[in-house]
This record gives structure tokens, C-alpha cells and sequence, in this order.
């Protein structure tokens, strides 16, 4: 029951109560949703491993980090309670990966969720996308919901988007590239066919999405990807000559619709950069408010890092930090082979409950493995898109880190991997990974300024 209201929840989540719904969807169906997947979850709770993940602290300091930005930042108790109501629907992914689907039948079946959403996408957009003119009606305004106009005259640029939270071809475009490696959960050695239908068939309409969406943040951080994914295999210099070869491919192709990827075509978003910085500078602790970015800059940062300093404050970005780091660590951790061990299948003693043998699910070494890789090529494609959006507080987030904490929680259970750093070191880590993704951009921008 857990497992499929969790996805239920997910699925609403980024195709809209009113696509899922319909009509119901004007009695708020989707708080009815939370609310009895909060009851179902109780449960559950009680005997979860969520209490001793470092990322489980770092939720609830985020949370206040919203409240307060808020409260302090606009002297509005009022609007913070409003903006930590907008982020805790958010937040509960990770909760509800980690309470419901905590094996790895129970991860495929939320990577077919997320499969299933983009394809649900590029099947309603990608016709009017590519033939754009049947979805403009005689006034010249776009019929079709799931495709973006951008420009004009003789040099629009149509997009494919998504509804709700994914609305903008950017963030659908990040979507697309986590999933994308997580697909090959389904990787079955030795059987083609298979192989064949259920990986490379949508790895290959998951890339034609990404294509639709001509965005080149979605570009880079495929490219990101295959370094990272290649690099076990082939080796690390190979693995740059094929992405640069992928980039050579992906231009000719247009990908990025005929925009170009330079410093100079950048120059708007690295001026919102600065800006961010200089809003961070005049409100360090608890930054502008959440969600109050634009409202100093006129645009949003168009980098998650910036955009959580400069409406969170140093406080907000900590705890930030605070769930990026063990989330990346653990995931570097199980996709190691030198840190994973094998070991003997648990065997139950007797059979005075010969049932509970069944429910133990057989994870080898290079299962582990294998789930660590694809969480590590995932969570890559993420943060690079996530350098080109303000997308530091978004369900996805927070989704991918709860499935990389079940994976390592699955080799912890089995003897298979050292614990969890202790609470004091990732403490004092992600305090320097806070300040360090501070002056990276700051130095950036110089950089960037000195080339102009």
C-alpha cells in the first residue's frame, strides 16, 4: 500500500492533480493523498533507518531555513509559514522512498515511475514540437500545453516542457537526464532482446525528449555523464575524447535548438550569478526569503547553489550541504568495488518462521555495485543541470538521495560496507562544502569577468 500511494503521490507531483485527477483535483485530492500516505506511513516509521541518516537532520534544518528566510528576511511569520508548507510536499520524497521502497524490486518500480512520466510527456509533446504550426491557433497562441514558443517571427523556438513543477523544457530536461542512467536497473547480462525492449528502446526516447528540449544545460550534463559512466569501463582520458566527440555530434545535430554554449552566451546568467552573491553579501545568515530571488534580480539565479545562498542564507546553504554530502558520499561509497565486500546470503536459523525467508531479497556485491554506479551517473546529471537552474529545493533532489540511502542502507543490512561517517564528521564537512561551493562561484565569476 505504501509503495503505491508513494508513487501515486510522485506521479501527481509532476503531472498535476488535474491531469491525474481531473475534476477531483478542485477538492485538493492531492493533500487528501499526503495525508493518508502520512497515516499509512507511521508505521512504517517506527522501525526505519531514516532516524540514523545525517540527511534526515539536514530536511529538518532546511525546513526551518525556509521558515526563518521568510520570518526574519520579509518580517512576515505569515508568508514563512506559507513558504515551509510549499517545501515540505518536496522534502517528503525522501522520506517516502526510504519508509516504502527500500528494496530493489521496489526501485524499479519507481524508476519505471519516472520512465513512464517523461514518455507520458514526449508522447503529448513531441508532435507539436516538431510540427509546431498544428499547435499555434489562428491568433498565434500555442494550443498545446506541453510545447513552449520561444522567440519570435521567422526564429521561434519550440520547446518541449512538461506541467506543474517540470513546465519549463529546463527542468523536464533535468528530469529526463536522471533518469536516463537509472534505466539500466533493468540491465539484464546475457539476454539481448530484453536488453533491447526494456533499456535501450527508452534510453534512446528518453534522449529524443532531451533533444525536443534544447536545453543546454540537459547537454552538458549527458555529456557529464557518460565521463562518469565511461570512466570505469574505458578509462578517464577515452572516457573525455568520447563526450567530446558526443558534444561534436550533439551540435551538428542542434541540439541546443542554435544557441550557443560560451562565456559570452552565458553572460546574463553569470550577471544573475553576481547578483546573487551581492544579495548573499547584504543578507548572509538568512538570505532574502525563499522564493524571493526574482523579486531582487528581476529573473531567478539560474544556479541552485546560488539561488539556495542568496534566499537561505549561509544557514540554509548549510544544511543544504548537509544533505548533498553523505547523499553523495554514500552513493561514491556503494559504487566502489574496493569498499563493498561479498558475503554469505543471510540464513534463517531454523524454521520456526519460515515465512520471513521469502521477504529476503538476494543482493550480491555487484548488485551493489551496479546500483551505486547508476546512483552515482545520476545524481551527476543532476547537480550539472542543477548549475544552469534554480532547482536546489525540488522533489527530484531529494527522490534520488532517498534511493542511493536505501541502496547503501541494503548493503549496511547485509554486512556488505563500513557505516555511515559519524554525525560529527559530516557536520563539520558539510560546513566546508558550504563555503567551498561559495568561493567556486565567487572565483568563477571572476574568472568569467576577467575573460570579458
Amino acid at each position: 500500500m505504501g509503495v503505491v500511494l508513494s508513487v501515486l503521490y510522485f506521479i501527481t507531483y509532476y503531472l498535476t492533480p488535474a491531469t491525474v485527477f481531473g475534476p477531483l483535483a478542485a477538492f485538493r485530492i492531492e493533500l487528501i493523498l499526503a495525508a493518508i500516505i502520512l497515516f499509512v506511513s507511521l508505521p512504517a516509521l517506527m522501525r526505519s533507518f531514516i532516524g540514523k541518516t545525517p540527511q534526515t537532520l539536514a530536511l529538518i534544518g532546511l525546513a526551518f531555513a525556509v521558515l526563518l528566510s521568510v520570518v526574519i528576511g520579509e518580517h512576515w511569520p505569515g508568508g514563512g509559514v506559507q513558504a515551509f508548507l510549499s517545501f515540505i510536499p518536496n522534502a517528503f520524497a525522501y522520506f517516502l522512498v526510504c519508509l516504502h521502497c527500500n528494496s530493489k524490486k521496489k526501485l524499479r518500480v519507481l524508476v519505471l515511475m519516472l520512465v513512464g512520466i517523461c514518455l507520458f510527456v514526449i508522447a503529448h509533446g513531441a508532435n507539436g514540437t516538431l510540427n509546431a504550426p498544428e499547435g499555434v491557433s489562428p491568433n498565434g497562441e500555442m494550443t498545446n500545453p506541453y510545447v513552449l514558443a520561444m522567440g519570435g517571427g521567422e526564429s521561434v523556438l519550440y520547446r518541449l516542457r512538461g506541467l506543474g513543477e517540470i513546465n519549463d523544457p529546463n527542468d523536464f530536461a533535468q528530469l529526463i537526464v536522471c533518469t536516463i542512467p537509472l534505466v539500466f536497473i533493468f540491465w539484464t547480462p546475457k539476454h539481448a532482446a530484453k536488453n533491447f525492449l526494456c533499456v535501450l528502446l527508452p534510453v534512446c526516447a528518453l534522449l529524443f525528449g532531451a533533444f525536443l528540449t534544447h536545453s543546454r544545460g540537459a547537454m552538458l550534463a549527458i555529456l557529464a555523464m557518460a565521463v562518469v559512466a565511461g570512466r570505469r569501463r574505458i578509462g578517464t582520458i577515452p572516457s573525455l575524447l568520447l563526450a567530446a566527440g558526443l558534444f561534436a555530434g550533439a551540435s551538428a545535430l542542434n541540439f541546443t535548438g542554435g544557441r550557443d554554449i560560451s562565456a559570452n552566451a552565458g553572460s546574463d546568467r553569470t550577471a544573475l550569478w553576481g547578483t546573487g552573491l551581492e544579495l548573499l553579501k547584504s543578507h548572509p545568515l538568512f538570505g532574502v526569503g525563499f522564493g524571493n530571488f526574482a523579486d531582487y534580480a528581476g529573473l531567478t539565479a539560474h544556479n541552485s547553489v546560488v539561488v539556495c545562498a542568496a534566499e537561505l542564507g549561509m544557514f540554509g546553504l548549510y544544511f543544504w550541504a548537509l544533505f548533498l554530502f553523505p547523499t553523495m558520499r554514500d552513493a561514491l561509497a556503494i559504487a566502489s568495488p574496493e569498499k563493498v565486500t561479498e558475503v554469505q546470503p543471510v540464513i534463517i536459523e531454523t524454521a520456526r518462521f519460515p515465512q520471513m525467508q521469502a521477504n529476503i531479497e538476494a543482493i550480491d556485491k555487484a548488485d551493489v555495485n551496479r546500483l551505486g554506479h547508476l546512483m552515482v551517473v545520476s545524481l551527476t546529471g543532476f547537480l550539472v543541470a542543477a548549475w544552469f537552474l534554480s532547482r536546489a529545493f525540488i522533489l527530484t533532489l531529494f527522490l534520488l538521495g532517498g534511493m542511493a540511502e536505501v541502496v547503501f542502507e541494503m548493503a549496511l543490512r547485509r554486512g556488505m560496507i563500513s557505516p555511515r561517517l559519524p554525525l560529527t564528521r559530516v557536520l563539520r564537512n558539510a560546513g566546508g562544502l558550504a563555503i567551498t561551493l561559495v568561493l567556486l562561484m565567487y572565483i568563477l565569476l571572476r574568472t568569467v569577468n576577467l575573460m570579458h
